[in-house]
């Protein structure tokens, strides 16, 4: 006995076939930001690299920057890697948890302000 030839699919076949493939891959591309947007998000508030009180202040040195009771405080990087600050512009320090200490020492009993516009002209 000899096995019969399997039959070649016909062009209308083949053409269905693509279309079905095209057609949910368009309706997969179409719900899945949908899809995306329904999973609950996950959002983490990065821990502070360092966090201290210091003579009665807070300090919060973190990825963006530093706080100190909860105010920015205005970081600049200098070239050689050293810190300085605002507050304290004519000294650089080794760590930005220093800076801040000293930003603190300098301060007082003072607040810092919150700038709601450039001062520069």
């Amino acid at each position: 006995m000899s096995a019969a030839p399997a039959a070649l699919p016909t062009r209308r076949a083949l053409l269905r076939t693509a279309f079905t493939a095209a057609v949910l891959a368009g309706t997969a591309a179409a719900l899945a930001p949908v899809l995306r947007a329904r999973r609950p998000r996950q959002t983490l508030t990065p821990a502070p690299l360092a966090e201290e009180t210091y003579r009665g202040r807070h300090i919060a040195v973190e990825q963006a920057g530093i706080r100190i009771d909860g105010r920015p405080l205005h970081v600049m990087r200098r070239a050689d890697g050293s810190y300085l600050s605002g507050v304290n512009h004519f000294e650089s320090f080794g760590t930005p948890l220093e800076l801040a200490r000293a930003a603190v020492d300098e301060l007082g009993t003072a607040q810092l302000v919150l700038a709601s516009a450039p001062h520069h002209g």
